[in-house]
C-alpha cells in the first residue's frame, strides 16, 4: 500500500492534495517577471564561475606542461565527468563536457 498523496481535488497540489488556488493574471505576471530576473542573475554568475573555471584550468594546464606532463589528465576528466552525471544524470554529463571543452583552450 502506497502512502504518497494523490490530489484529491482537480488543480490541487499532489504533496497535500488540497487544492492550490489559482493566481490571478497580474499576481501570475509579477512572479514571472521577478523569477526570470532571478534567473538572469544567475546566468551572469554562471557566466562568470565557467570563465573563472577556465582560467584556473588554464593554469593547471600550463603547470602540467611545465613539468613534463600531458596538458590534459584523461583520469581527471572521467572523475568530473561522473561527479555531473551523479548529481545531474545524463544532462550532467553533458554539462561536464561541454565545460571540459570551454576548459581546454590553449594553455
Amino acid at each position: 500500500m502506497s502512502t504518497e498523496l494523490v490530489p484529491t481535488q482537480p488543480n490541487a497540489r499532489p504533496e497535500t492534495g488540497v487544492r492550490a488556488e489559482a493566481p490571478d493574471a497580474a499576481a501570475a505576471e509579477a512572479l514571472i517577471a521577478q523569477a526570470r530576473e532571478r534567473i538572469d542573475a544567475l546566468d551572469g554568475e554562471l557566466l562568470r564561475i565557467v570563465k573563472e573555471r577556465m582560467a584556473v584550468s588554464a593554469r593547471v594546464q600550463r603547470a602540467r606542461i611545465a613539468t613534463g606532463g600531458p596538458r590534459l589528465s584523461l583520469a581527471r576528466e572521467q572523475q568530473i565527468l561522473a561527479r555531473f552525471h551523479a548529481e545531474l544524470g545524463r544532462a550532467g554529463t553533458e554539462l561536464g563536457m561541454l565545460l571540459l571543452e570551454l576548459s581546454r583552450g590553449r594553455a
